[in-house]
């Protein structure tokens, strides 16, 4: 698997987990909505961890800076 993610996205990702999870332990979203924004951040988090998203791979994106080779 190749990184497709970089630390900034990574990172709103995170925020963006947690604080869906916020939401939904707070109160203010529950039953099918609630249950969507915990596996939304399931999602964003475990994408996070491994620094790759299926999503930018299948369009063919990369938030990812490419490396050029000094010669």
């Amino acid at each position: 698997m190749m990184v497709n993610l970089s630390n900034t996205d990574r990172t709103i990702r995170v925020f963006a987990a947690v604080g869906l999870i916020y939401f939904k332990f707070i109160g203010l979203v529950s039953g099918w909505t609630g249950t969507m924004f915990i596996l939304l951040s399931v999602i964003f988090l475990f994408t996070s961890l491994v620094s790759y998203c299926p999503i930018y791979h299948a369009l063919g994106l990369s938030s990812k800076k490419k490396v050029k080779a000094k010669y």
